[in-house]
């Protein structure tokens, strides 16, 4: 077994650059961002650290064989010939999903029956096995990426998506992804010492990921993952990397973050979600029109991901509830006010122009993260 491997973090488009940021925080120097990935060389104990200190990256894969292919046969030749062996074990179960774009072999599930079969006749070989493969072990998923003819094949360390973090009990219409959260919260230069208010907070989902960011806690450490039962991966590698998240958190660093909502009813899931992830009572949550924030200290941080308004009977709704928010931040000069809408004209009801703006995606729908940054006092 090789003493390094190469993973792949994959993110949403727009936040590369926070998943990278995260990967060189663990300590990985040799990092290389592609679209909607995150390339890193490190040593296999990098899978268990990975997946539980990630908090913008969607999943982590890890990377077995790249490599350009025009006609099945070269798939299935390129295929076999990679050392599968070294992940996979002889009883080990392993589906293949698949996606193409852009190229020659477009027929997704005549490759992933391809490459399966590679995997299957390279595993028989080294293992010297006649007869067919079990498969009733450990769980290793691959997947076969064709983009431009050029053929990524990896192996999903993670299992269920990163932004899974075992917490949420209940949820809105629709809930914000944690890891896109996280990235809203890393986007500031907010400190846990510092005010920090969402007032549409849903199901509390962004107040909760400051939380956990603030007291430096693992959003991977309420959860399972799918190479946890890998036996190339030593079980001292997840007991060092599970040790460190415990000896990495600040359990002790007060916090000051509110969130509030409208309904009274994603109150009390928000509140619920809490719990969950641990955090007791140590977000404040309350039912609260945006008009009525009222903040007591100076120099805070409002992050929002308020409603659109793209369906026609909620846009005035909306956009007064934009006009109040402008109206109110008016009179707090030194809070700095981070809001993702897809409304275009957010800074005509606002009242203000951004100081910046970064295009993100929240899932599919394409928005601007406007950011106004405060005065300082």
């Amino acid at each position: 077994m090789a003493s390094n491997v190469t993973l792949i973090a994959t993110a949403a488009m727009g936040i590369e650059a926070f998943v990278a940021r995260e990967v060189k925080d663990l300590g990985y120097e040799d990092v290389k961002v592609e679209n909607g990935r995150v390339l890193f060389e490190a040593p296999v104990s990098a899978i268990p650290r990975s997946n539980l200190w990630l908090r913008t990256a969607d999943r982590v894969r890890l990377l077995v064989g790249r490599f350009k292919a025009y006609s099945f046969d070269e798939l299935f030749e390129s295929t076999k010939a990679l050392p599968w062996e070294q992940f996979i074990t002889e009883d080990g179960e392993f589906p293949v999903i698949g996606k193409s774009v852009k190229s020659k072999l477009y027929s997704v599930p005549d490759c992933q029956s391809i490459v399966k079969k590679a995997i299957v006749e390279r595993l028989k070989q080294k293992y010297g096995v006649a007869s067919i493969l079990k498969e009733t072990g450990a769980f290793y998923r691959v997947e076969v990426a064709i983009h431009k003819d050029e053929v990524l094949l990896t192996i999903d360390t993670s299992g269920s998506g990163l932004h899974k973090r075992g917490y949420r009990v209940g949820q809105g219409e629709a809930p914000l992804k944690e890891t896109l959260a996280a990235a809203l919260v890393q986007t500031t230069n907010w400190k846990p010492d510092q005010p920090f208010v969402d007032p549409f907070c849903g199901s509390g989902t962004i107040p909760i990921e400051a939380a956990l960011i603030g007291q430096n806690i693992a959003p991977g450490f309420n959860r399972e993952f799918a190479s946890e039962n890998w036996n190339f991966i030593q079980d001292s590698h997840w007991d060092e990397a599970f040790q460190e998240a415990e000896d990495c958190a600040n359990y002790d660093q007060p916090l000051d973050i509110t969130g509030s909502d409208i309904s009274h009813e994603m109150v009390e899931i928000a509140k619920t979600n809490a719990m969950e992830a641990g955090l007791g009572d140590l977000v404040k949550w309350k039912q609260m029109q945006v008009k009525d924030f009222n903040p007591r200290k100076d120099n805070g941080y409002l992050i929002g991901n308020p409603p659109y308004g793209e369906r026609m009977g909620d846009r005035e709704e909306v956009e007064n509830m934009y006009r109040d928010l402008g109206v109110r931040m008016r009179d707090y000069p030194s809070w700095s006010v981070y809001i993702l809408t897809s409304n275009e004209k957010f800074e005509k009801f606002y009242g203000r122009e951004a100081t910046k703006k970064r295009k993100l995606f929240n899932g599919f729908i394409k928005t601007d993260y406007y950011q106004f940054f405060g005065k300082k006092q």
